[in-house]
């Protein structure tokens, strides 16, 4: 074999070697990503304090109240939107509205468990844990309002047990 054949065959095995420690890299990569990503990125607390698992296990660590949860991320542009209006109505609906942000991309079981396609994708909950409604994309706060009265959920004033 000639120079340059042996040449190539050892340059075809170094770009093998690399493609192969890449991919195993990229593959375990978001795994340790959601391990060390902090609470506000895998999901958002209830207004009790707990996070969203602990109140879907312990119904009585939270009032039953209609719930929002917007499963994203905070490297995508429509997710990076969606995050200031998710505050205004967890501060403006507070003990009315119970708003839950999960980040996919750190938390890559939970778009599995919610069965979402794309992000954002916003999920509708009755105070009973009903899903009412999906949106998937940029949801205004006037059509996020328009669509909880659109189920008959008043969020103006206090609701009744």
């Amino acid at each position: 074999m000639n120079k340059l054949g042996k040449i190539g065959i050892v340059i075809a095995l170094v770009v093998i070697v690399t493609a192969l420690l890449i991919a195993k890299q990229i593959k375990t990569e978001p795994e340790a990503t959601a391990a060390n990503s902090s609470d506000r990125n895998t999901a958002q607390p209830a207004a009790s304090g707990a996070s969203a698992s602990e109140t879907a296990a312990n119904p009585r660590s939270a009032k039953a109240l209609p719930r929002l949860v917007d499963l994203g991320s905070d490297n995508c542009i429509p997710c990076i939107m969606m995050a200031p209006i998710l505050e205004e109505l967890k501060q403006e609906y507070a003990g009315r509205l119970r708003v839950d942000f999960i980040d996919v991309w750190k938390n890559p079981d939970a778009g599995k468990e919610y069965g979402i396609k794309l992000i954002p994708t916003q999920i509708f909950y009755d105070a009973s844990g009903k899903e009412l409604f999906r949106h998937e994309g940029f949801f205004s706060k006037e059509d996020i309002l328009a669509k909880w009265k659109e189920f008959g959920i008043n969020l103006d004033k206090e609701q009744l047990p």
